[in-house]
Parts: C-alpha cells; structure tokens; sequence
C-alpha cells in the first residue's frame, strides 16, 4: 500500500506550471524562463573526452567515482576552498547532486526526527525527509530574514529535535549568499543541538564581486567536527553540462560510509566516460570564467531593465531573478497570455505555513538563455507586468 507520509503531497513544480499554462495559448512566440537549465555552451573538449574513452561504455561504472575523478574533486576544494578533504574517505561521486541530496536523508537522518529547510526551497530536501520518516521544518527565507533562513530564531526544542539542516547558497531561487558570519552561526547552532547541515553549493561559481565562502572552509577554520558539514556541487551549473549529470558531495568519513552504501544498493553511478570528462571539468577553471562574465552580463542587463521596479533583487549570484509581484500565480499566467514568456510562480518553490506562503509575491525568472534572448525576455516582462510610469 502506497504509504500515507507520501499522500498528500503537492504536485512537482514543473507538472504545475504545465496545469496553469498549457490549457491556453501563448501571447507571442514562446520563450522559456521558469527553468534553470543553462545554455551556454560548454567546453568542446568534453565531447572528445568522452569518445576517447567510449570504449568504457563496456564496464560497469565504479560507485563511488574514480580515483582519479575523486582526487580531481579534492584538489578543486583545496583550490576553491581551501579545505583539506581525503579523497579515499571524504568523496563521493554523484549522478548530480539531487540524488546526493535526497539520498543524504535516507543515509543519514533518523526516523522520527525532523529536518530543518530554507522556505522556498529546492522541492528534493522535503521529499527526501518524508522518505526517512522525519518531518520537513518549514523556516521562511523573506526579506526580513535577509532571504536566508533565520534557525537561530527557532526554538532550542526545535532545534534539538532536527538531525538534519538543508541550505543552499548561493541561494535558489532568491540568488542570495550565505557570509561566513552566516555560516559560523549555523555551524555553531549544528554543534550545540547536534544536527548535520548539508549545504547545497551548486550555484557557488555562478556569482558577481567576491567568490562566496564554502561552507566545509568555515566549519575546518572553526574546528568544527568533521561529520557536520556536508557540501554538494556539480558540474550542471559551473560547466553548463546539465546533461552529464555529475557532482560529489564532500564532508565527514562515517557520514560518506554511510552514503557510499546506501549508494551500493541503491545509486545510479556515473558511466566511465562521463566520468573521465568531469575528471577533467574539475581540473580546469578557464571555461568557468567564461560562463561567469556570461552572467555578470546578464545581471546587468537585469539591473537596467527593472532598477527602478520597487522590491527588485539584484541578484548577487545563481541564475534566476526573484521578481516582486501581487500574486505570483496570476502574473504568470499573464504573461503567458499576452506575450508567450514562460516563468516560474513563486509559490510553487514554497510551502505554506501558517504565517503564508513566502514565494506567493513571486515570479522567478531564468536567466540561462544567450544575452539577446534574454533581454528580449526581461523587456517583455517589464512592459507586461510592470508600471514604468
């Protein structure tokens, strides 16, 4: 029988935006912006990898990533970070960090305890803690709080209850950066009530201005236990290879035990070929260069086009902008209408609570297309849905 924790479960984001739309016709030629799948280009080099090694479509893929492919992680995060993380005990490959992320919860989170979330979130941190028999703790992400969750405000009960912490920085979709002043609260919060954090760090090389602080560095600077922090990243954002679906997550010895065998069991690894591509993604840092000044581009560009619409973000990093308007289903369902521009209602990202859903107010935007389609994009949502009086 079906269990009962999965019953009530809100439709997926997408499958809803489909309901809205798809039931009309669209006001212009169509334009995508509700889905972060980047298209830039990525690294022409890859596909020659991959042939190089096509011969390894034959073996059955190694679990937990090569060793080459685990080293080249470790030396990124050294790099990157300045983290020190053993690649025999430390690593693990992924086939894209949402398995790594729901598959955490399971490997790791008591049954009956409760996981703590960013509201709106990434739809896979609430699935995976229904999984594991816990309960989501929804923890709003609004303008009062900064658009990052405020824990230290809940509860010591609360906090003592939860085995498990989701946050995701930079930000999806608010495009917001945790600070090491951020990170040293939470990090000290984990260590006083005895919960792991698991920092969902995908969009970290996506940013404006300065680089954003990793997590796992705060926690090693701080003398933190090694098993309470653990990052996950990918290749689907920093190299624009959503398609490879390659990533890692990196933190604590018995925290990766326990999700290398859970992976044995139930994981998809990556094939060799794709393996040996990102071996070499993560080694190189030029073609992430050239995908960040894309954006930066395209932050400007949103900067100009909505600078002087009340509420607009400029976003500090990711890919999306989290757009200010009366009620986020309405307004893109409009924009629908009228000029065939496809977005993403805000409260599709969130959940309801008591005190309101926070993404009502809210439209996201992609900003993945090329700059002249997206300015396209942005100008017809600006004129459809805003007063430039």
């Amino acid at each position: 029988m079906f269990p009962e924790r999965f019953s009530n479960l809100p439709a997926y984001a997408f499958p809803r935006l489909r309901a809205l739309l798809d039931v009309h016709e669209p006001g212009g030629p169509v334009r995508h912006m509700s889905i972060g799948e980047p298209k830039h280009a990525f690294p022409a080099w890859v596909s020659d990898v991959i042939v190089e090694h096509a011969a390894e479509f034959g073996r059955y893929p190694i679990n937990e990533g090569t060793p080459e492919l685990r080293g080249a992680i470790a030396d990124w995060i050294k790099r990157r970070f300045a983290a020190d993380v053993d690649p025999e005990t430390q690593v693990l490959a992924l086939n894209g960090t949402r398995e790594g992320l729901y598959n955490a919860g399971m490997a790791l989170c008591p049954e009956g305890s409760s996981v703590l979330m960013p509201n709106p979130f990434y739809q896979v941190y609430m699935i995976s803690a229904i999984s594991a028999a816990a309960e989501p703790v929804f923890v709003p992400a609004t303008e009062a709080t900064g658009h990052l969750p405020d824990f230290a405000a809940l509860p010591a009960e609360e906090l003592d209850r939860a085995a498990l912490c989701y946050i995701c920085s930079p930000a999806n979709p608010q495009g917001t950066i945790a600070d090491e002043a951020y990170w040293q609260q939470l990090i000290e919060l984990g260590e006083k009530h005895d919960f792991q954090i698991l920092a969902d760090e995908c969009y970290s090389e996506v940013y404006r201005g300065e680089q954003p602080v990793g997590a796992l560095q705060v926690a090693q600077a701080m003398g933190a236990s090694a098993e309470r922090v653990l990052i996950f990243h990918s290749l689907s954002k920093r190299s624009n290879l959503p398609g490879l679906r390659s990533g890692f997550v990196a933190g604590g010895p018995e925290s990766i035990a326990r999700m290398k065998q859970l992976r044995a069991y139930a994981g998809a690894p990556l094939p060799m070929p794709l393996q040996r591509a990102a071996e070499r993604l993560w080694a190189d840092e030029a073609h992430v260069e050239e995908n960040r000044a894309l954006y930066k581009a395209k932050y400007e560009l949103a900067d100009r086009i909505f600078g002087n619409v009340p509420g607009y973000m400029s976003p500090q990093a990711g890919m999306f902008l989290w757009l200010p308007v009366a009620d986020g289903e309405a307004a893109t369902l409009k924009l629908w209408q009228e000029t065939g521009v496809r977005v993403l209602p805000g409260a599709y990202l969130s959940r309801d609570t008591t005190e309101g859903n926070p993404g009502q107010g809210f439209i996201r935007v992609a900003l993945v297309a090329p700059y002249d389609d997206t300015e396209a994009g942005l100008t017809l949502i600006r004129d459809c849905l805003f007063d430039q009086e």
